[in-house]
Order: structure tokens, then sequence, then C-alpha cells
């Protein structure tokens, strides 16, 4: 390896230690916190809010602290609104930021497994991250990078994370704004569709990681 690509890798992996210090120190703020901050904008709260979504892949900020300010702020409907704008927004960049940064590998050849995994991803890119959306298997943000290095069609791509979403989307919203009616109630329903839309994927996620994890190699 020449010490120019050594040079190239290093300053990479500086740049993401960088970042990762950011998102635990300077960006380790609460949800409340979050709320306060977009609405001190005014009439720009909710343009702020999309613009902090759609960079936040960049920075590792968690997605779920965001969207549950964002309920906070806006209420359910227009937080859920909101963070599905910015989500997708993010997601795309993400999205091309991989095509960008793994260009070496996205152009070259794949061969084995690897070269099958990359066809059932290109021919139906959408049903697949349509999939990986809606039951979280894969953290959200690997999702957009292992697709565009996938080479699956963009606009496949951003239609299917559009939709898969929205129900983890509310769920997190719903929970927000619930804290701001202060109503047991709607707290308790609250929880209750975060329970449903986003435990029980999880609990599926669990189920797949062991069966697959027990097969023999």
């Amino acid at each position: 390896m020449s010490k120019k690509r050594i040079a190239k890798w290093l300053l990479v992996a500086v740049a993401i230690g960088l970042v990762i210090w950011l998102s635990r120190s300077v960006f380790d703020v609460e949800a409340e916190d979050l709320r306060s901050w977009i609405l001190s904008f005014g009439l720009w709260a909710p343009v702020i809010y999309i613009i902090v979504y759609t960079i936040r892949p960049l920075i590792f900020f968690p997605a779920s602290v965001l969207s549950i300010a964002g309920g906070l702020a806006f209420g359910a409907w227009m937080g859920t609104f909101y963070t599905i704008i910015g989500a997708t927004l993010g997601a795309m960049l993400s999205f091309l930021v991989a095509k960008v940064v793994g260009r070496s590998i996205v152009t070259k050849e794949w061969t084995g497994n690897a070269a099958k995994f990359q066809r059932q991803m290109e021919q139906n890119g959408f049903l697949y991250v349509l999939l990986f959306r809606l039951i979280p298997v894969i953290n959200f943000d690997l999702i957009s990078y292992m697709a565009a290095i996938a080479k699956v069609r963009f606009a496949s791509f951003a239609l299917a994370t559009l939709i898969g979403i929205i129900p983890g989307t509310f769920a997190y919203n719903f929970l927000g704004s619930s804290f701001v009616s202060g109503n047991p109630k709607i707290i308790v329903a609250a929880v209750a569709v975060f329970i449903i839309l986003t435990v029980v994927p999880i609990l599926i996620r669990n189920r797949w990681n062991q069966k697959n994890g027990s097969k023999p190699d």
C-alpha cells in the first residue's frame, strides 16, 4: 500500500473519530433541550428541524432522540410529517455520499455470493429496502450505505425509504407529543403504539439474527 493511500485512510479515520467525538459530547443533548432549541427559530423551526434531520447521518446523531424532539416540538402529526421529509432526505444524502466514497467498490465486478447479493439488491431493491425499513434488521444508516454500494436504483431506494419509515416515525413522534399533553390516557396510548411499532420489529430482528446465526457456514 502506497504512502499516499495510507495517508488518505488515516485522514478518513481521523475525520470519523472527530465526528463520533462530536456526536457524543457536543451533540449529547436531551430531547427536551432539542425541542427548546428548535422552537427558538419561530416560523423557521420546521425548516431548521428538517435540515438538522437531513445532515443527521453525517454527524452520527441518534435518530430516535431527534424524532422524539420533533414530536415534542410539533405534535404527533406534523412532527411525523417533518420527520419523514428530513429522514428521507438524510437517507438520500447518505446514499449519495456512499456512492462517491465507495466508488471503487460500486464500479468493480462482484464475484461469488457477493455477486448474487448485488444482483438481488439491484433487481429487487425497492422490496429489500422497504422490508429493512419496516423491520429494522440492519441499522437505518447502514441500509442506505449498503443500498448504494449494492447498486440499488436511487428512485427505488428513495421511495422505499419514504414509505418504510412511516410507522416507526409516527411511533417516536407520537411518544414525544404525548409528554407535552400531560394526559395519562394519551401517554399510555402513545407507549402502546410505540411498543407495537418499534419493539415488535426489534423482536423480529433478534429472531432473524438468531435464526441466521444458528445456521452452519
